[in-house]
């Protein structure tokens, strides 16, 4: 029955995380055709509700039940022996270190950067620069494909590596497209975009 609590209350983490992560996906992009500084500072704002509303919340439940079901049901270190459950880990620990790094730090700068560029009534140098940062947006863009990765190793338990090296290499190149694509679809400022 333990085991089973504590499944449901994983299932749950990911999906909180994922609903969040896909707000946060939207809302950006949103924010990235938008001109208007009002429904520009909406869109930022929305992003740190999906974050903090969503993502966080879900990220604890994960980190709470995968910890409980490794100690208790693998084994605890004894989880390094099994592929899919230890590449679940270390993508979940590098997704958890980099989205309340860089990714937050980047959200919370922009926010406050709006704040700033509202009371002057115009789009700033610095906030158009801050938009502008290539690292921000490719792990944002990585964040999706890396958790639908740990979905598929859970889901899928393979007994290899294959998986988790494949699915890596992939994320990286969908978010490195991602990051290289959307700021051409939507530029920022006022250049048109490009086909």
């Amino acid at each position: 029955m333990t085991y089973n609590l504590l499944k449901f209350g994983h299932i749950l983490g990911a999906i909180l995380m994922g609903a969040g992560l896909v707000g946060v996906w939207m809302a950006d992009l949103r924010s990235r055709q938008l001109r208007d500084l009002s429904q520009f500072a909406e869109s930022v704002r929305n992003i740190a509700v999906f974050y903090d509303g969503l993502v966080v919340p879900g990220a604890l439940l994960l980190l709470a039940s995968g910890s409980w079901m490794i100690g208790g049901f693998y084994g605890g270190w004894a989880f390094l022996d099994i592929p899919w459950l230890t590449g679940m880990v270390v993508l979940f620990v590098a997704e958890f270190i980099e989205g309340n790094t860089i990714t937050r730090l980047y959200f919370m700068k922009l926010r406050r950067l709006t704040h700033q560029a509202l009371a002057e009534g115009r789009f700033t140098r610095e906030l158009e620069a801050e938009r502008g940062k290539l690292v921000p947006s490719f792990t944002h863009f990585l964040d999706l494909p890396m958790l639908t990765l740990i979905i598929a190793l859970g889901a899928l338990k393979p007994d290899s590596w294959s998986l988790f090296l494949a699915g890596s290499a992939i994320a990286i190149v969908v978010a490195s497209l991602l990051t290289y694509r959307i700021p051409r679809l939507y530029p920022w400022g006022g250049e048109q975009p490009s086909g």
